[in-house]
């Protein structure tokens, strides 16, 4: 099948298949013309990196867990869920930072509310 086709039938954009394909995640053959031709199994690949991406996983992440896919074995399956924990720490740590931040700012939110509260003006932030 075609480029379009392909996105048509994936349910994403043409420029997003080009994009997969520049990031080596996805391939396809070229016409004597140069159209870039896909077999069915596209569809699903497509359907699989759309998966890894809504789990925030990087397009070089993506590129790691591929051989669990392409070539299935014991030692891949087990790379590719040691992978996948290593991202899941990574997002553990990034929703801490950034809980960490919220409450920073409720803090300097508090404040301000004080200073404008002593002021004896009503502060609209934080009500």
């Amino acid at each position: 099948m075609r480029i379009g086709e392909l996105a048509s039938r994936a349910g994403v954009s043409v420029r997003s298949v080009r994009y997969y394909e520049e990031q080596g995640l996805l391939s396809s053959t070229r016409s004597p013309s140069g159209q870039r031709h896909y077999t069915d199994s596209a569809v699903e690949r497509v359907a699989f990196i759309q998966r890894m991406y809504a789990a925030g996983l990087s397009s070089r992440t993506i590129i790691e867990l591929l051989p669990c896919v392409d070539a299935p074995s014991a030692e891949n399956s087990d790379s590719a869920l040691e992978r996948m924990a290593q991202e899941r720490d990574r997002l553990t740590a990034h929703i801490a930072e950034l809980v960490r931040t919220r409450d920073a700012l409720d803090g300097l939110m508090a404040t301000a509310l004080a200073y404008r509260e002593h002021l004896g003006k009503p502060c609209p932030v934080g009500r």
